[in-house]
């Protein structure tokens, strides 16, 4: 059996995300494809890179040697391919603001490839809420931003988006929902429901919630996902958030299944943002260049 580019790098986002479900997420594909992909890829190399456990994958002692070559071999490739359009010898400094969700469940990964890519890079990362990313963003405290794009209201700022992450009904291990065919806002609001806070996520529930005759039984606010994720895991309640902060289990080890819902349920989208007119240095040139990249965006 050949090995693959694709096996590796289902392998090596297995490995970072430690659960096939969130490298599925990640990746954009289905949890088939990054579960035949590693097993193929463990058959060729002859040992078994990761071992299952109830909370997720674990990489073997086999596991760990690999993921460092795995690291080399789609760097040298990317440079191969991809040649920057912009020098990777870049030197300076950029300042960066990012959302609490940005900074906590995408952007610590893509910090650490910006540095490997631009050694002379130096990166000072803020985090705070839309509204002072936005007014530091115009007074320019901050070169540009990671940030929910969907959020943003100041028609001064440009915003480009990078990936949409689909929002999904969080349920409980053998919850009834699991059993139904289809599920819409309206079998939601017959339950006792756990409303995130954090990054303007209750109103953007709202938003869609105000589109239909129904309402969130809402039992508790709360502006901790982690909270959020027990809680839900642990019976006492359901949600409704994005695949990008979704993990399966919860911190006792619980259970936490998802639902897609009948009703349109706005994605979260995550992306770029600066100020309209706003002069690009070498340095916010680079870091753009590498997000348009890494997601595929039209230059």
């Amino acid at each position: 059996m050949t090995l693959s580019l694709r096996q590796i790098r289902y392998f090596v986002a297995t490995a970072e995300a430690g659960q096939v479900s969130q490298a599925a997420v990640n990746l954009s594909i289905s949890q088939s494809a990054v579960t035949t992909a590693i097993k193929d890829l463990e058959e060729t190399i002859g040992a078994a890179l990761f071992e299952r456990t109830p909370h997720g994958m674990e990489l073997t002692g086999a596991g760990r040697r690999f993921l460092s070559q795995a690291y080399e071999i789609l760097q040298k490739v990317e440079e191969a391919t991809q040649p920057s359009l912009v020098s990777e010898e870049v030197t300076g400094t950029l300042s960066i603001a990012a959302t609490y969700t940005v900074i906590g469940y995408f952007l610590p990964f893509h910090i650490e490839r910006m540095k490997r890519r631009f050694p002379g890079l130096s990166i000072q990362l803020f985090e705070m809420n839309r509204e002072s990313v936005e007014e530091g963003l115009l007074a320019n405290r901050y070169d540009i931003a990671v940030m929910l794009t969907s959020n943003i209201l100041n028609p001064e700022l440009v915003a480009e988006k990078l990936l949409s992450s689909q929002r999904r009904l969080w349920v409980p291990a053998r919850h009834r929902l699991l059993s139904e065919s289809q599920i819409g806002l309206k079998e939601v609001a017959e339950e006792d429901y756990i409303m995130l806070t954090v990054d303007e996520a209750s109103h953007s529930s709202m938003k869609y919630w105000s589109q239909t005759p129904y309402l969130p039984k809402i039992t508790l606010r709360t502006s901790s996902v982690e909270a959020v994720r027990s809680l839900v895991a642990n019976g006492q309640g359901v949600a409704i958030l994005s695949d990008m902060v979704h993990r399966p289990w919860s911190l006792e080890g619980r259970r936490i299944e998802t639902i897609s819902l009948t009703d349109p349920i706005p994605s979260m989208d995550v992306g770029l943002a600066w100020k309209r007119n706003a002069e690009f240095s070498p340095t916010m040139d680079a870091v753009r260049a590498y997000f348009r990249r890494s997601f595929s965006v039209p230059e």
